[in-house]
């Protein structure tokens, strides 16, 4: 996809809310879904719990900032991004739930994650809540665009579940991934503020949540440290996750480190073609991998100031 540079400003197009119900089985959950690899799934099932809580700040922030914004339709994509992440939340911790039955650390890494979240990201100053928020949707959007690119992923493992839920939010991630960033511009713009944002973020997901996920396998099954394959598969993992190359984080840090820059804007990444190819794919009335599990979908509408 083309890449444009300057802080523009796309026309604003509608972020529907999309109710789904997944209804996930703890006997089916495949605990290689990514790429046949356990340390690397474990990356994405770390990601899933830590991401409730921040999509919950994501939320508690965006609703404060809102009703600081004059501009109407900001604000109606303001409750598009708020109502996408209450449900990405709640369906996350519905997979959550089913991978605590499958001996995974789930109820630990939640009072981890509370901790951090309680103690540390809640007691930052709004104004540097909101610069994270804008941090955290950046990695969203360059994690949703990867993924994107690389459709062939969902399908190496016959989970259809987790197939729709991370495909699902791969495509509202990159739906609504310049609405935070626009409020931010809108209310503060400072670049140091932004730039502390980024750090916090940078620091959260590419090294507490690799923290966290690289400690799964071993707490799920603590005697396979001595097998030589356990540790064959961390090193693949850590490869196909920040490796040289085409992998997740290590293919994208261009992108990643593209926030740096001062007239930076998350459209300055046109992932339109791909939002139209996988609206397609998931939502057509009749062939949609999502249709099975849409309850409802609607686009809030625009109230005066």
């Amino acid at each position: 996809m083309k890449q444009t540079t300057g802080n523009r400003k796309p026309a604003a197009t509608a972020v529907p809310i999309r109710h789904l119900d997944l209804k996930f089985d703890s006997e089916q959950i495949d605990s290689n879904f990514y790429r046949h690899s356990e340390f690397g799934s474990a990356y994405f099932h770390a990601l899933s719990i830590f991401l409730t809580f921040g999509e919950d700040l994501v939320i508690d922030t965006a609703r404060y900032h809102r009703d600081l914004l004059t501009d109407p339709e900001l604000k109606r994509r303001v409750t598009s991004l708020i109502g996408q992440e209450a449900i990405h939340s709640k369906l996350h911790n519905a997979l959550n739930d089913s991978l605590a039955h499958n001996r995974y650390p789930v109820n630990l890494y939640r009072f981890l994650a509370d901790q951090v979240f309680e103690y540390g990201f809640k007691r930052l100053p709004n104004s540097m809540q909101l610069s994270l928020m804008a941090g955290i949707e950046h990695f969203t959007a360059v994690l949703s665009e990867y993924m994107m690119k690389h459709e062939e992923i969902f399908y190496m493992s016959d989970d259809e579940k987790q197939r729709a839920l991370w495909m699902w939010h791969m495509l509202e991630e990159s739906e609504h991934k310049d609405i935070a960033y626009d409020v931010y511009q809108e209310l503060s713009g400072s670049y140091p503020n932004r730039m502390a944002g980024f750090g916090l973020a940078f620091f959260t997901i590419l090294f507490l949540v690799p923290l966290g996920g690289a400690m799964i396998p071993v707490l799920r099954k603590p005697r396979n440290i001595f097998k030589r394959s356990f540790w064959k598969d961390a090193a693949r993992s850590a490869g196909l996750l920040f490796g040289r190359g085409d992998s997740v984080y290590g293919g994208t840090m261009d992108h990643i480190l593209d926030y740096l820059r001062r007239d930076f804007h998350p459209n300055d990444h046109d992932t339109t073609e791909y939002l139209e190819y996988y609206k397609e794919k998931l939502l057509h009335p009749e062939t949609g991998l999502l249709t099975p599990y849409l309850v409802r979908e609607f686009v809030p509408q625009a109230k005066a100031s």
